[in-house]
């Protein structure tokens, strides 16, 4: 990335109190070991982001730019300091984000920083955030639905997002049941009570509100196919519109539905 005017001080403090965020941010230590590998000078003393703030801004007033502030996040937010701890990065970067956006500036998931078209409004810079994956995180998204649309939620790319996240459930149900099938027929398959036991049960099914409710999982899991999984699967994203409301209302639906697969017993081959 090319060299860039100085960051304003606004921006500046915004960014020095993420990275030093009194709860998750990098420890006293952390600074210093960051600041004396990218060869800046220690204030030592204060409170952490005061510390760091002013450690680089008065490197970017001897530089008369932002150089060596940026290779300093790029430092602090290399990927390999965060393998054990994902969603601190992902966190971090958000907040790295919303600073930055003003500057037009964007951290990706590599941990690289990039220019974009510089933010206008907050919303705008919130937007840039990942504010989708931020709501999810803040309802403790299942790892089934990260792990199966993490890019599209980064992106925020919803209609591949729900796509994404709709065919989790269907591999999750063959994964638990042992079946092949696909939709509403995996579905009838796995959670159907019309061929004795489901081959898989939420509940014990010794009452009658406990076979009911199995039924009732099961026409939400078939509903949850008919009307997002199915549209996006066939129709092309320019025609089949998923707003930002719609794809969280939808992921919070496929949360729930993985949230009792977690629960449900095998209950024959």
């Amino acid at each position: 990335m090319s060299a860039i005017a100085r960051l304003d001080a606004a921006t500046l403090e915004a960014l020095c109190k993420t990275l030093a965020d009194t709860s998750e941010g990098l420890t006293g230590s952390e600074i210093g070991t960051l600041l004396a590998e990218c060869n800046l000078g220690d204030p030592g003393e204060g409170t952490k982001w005061r510390r760091l703030l002013e450690a680089l801004d008065v490197q970017q007033k001897k530089d008369g730019h932002a150089s060596r502030v940026l290779a300093f996040v790029q430092a602090a937010m290399h990927p390999a300091r965060y393998v054990e701890r994902h969603r601190v990065f992902e966190d971090r970067r958000a907040g790295i984000n919303r600073a930055l956006a003003f500057a037009g500036i964007a951290l990706g998931e590599d941990g690289k920083l990039r220019a974009v078209t510089s933010a206008t409004t907050i919303t705008e810079a919130a937007a840039r955030a990942g504010r989708l994956r931020a709501e999810l995180q803040r309802r403790e998204v299942h790892a089934e639905v990260l792990k199966a649309c993490r890019s599209e939620l980064l992106e925020e790319n919803y209609f591949h997002a729900v796509l994404e996240a709709t065919k989790s459930l269907a591999d999750r149900i063959r994964s638990l049941s042992g079946l092949t099938s696909d939709g509403s027929d995996l579905v009838n398959q796995a959670l159907g009570t019309r061929d004795g036991a489901p081959v898989l049960a939420f509940n014990s099914l010794r009452t009658m509100s406990e076979e009911s409710e199995q039924r009732g999982m099961m026409q939400l899991m078939k509903g949850v196919f008919a009307v997002f999984r199915n549209p996006t699967a066939h129709e092309l994203k320019t025609k089949w519109a998923v707003t930002e409301r719609e794809a969280l209302d939808l992921l919070t639906m496929v949360l729930l539905l993985h949230r009792r697969l977690d629960g449900a017993i095998r209950t024959r081959r």
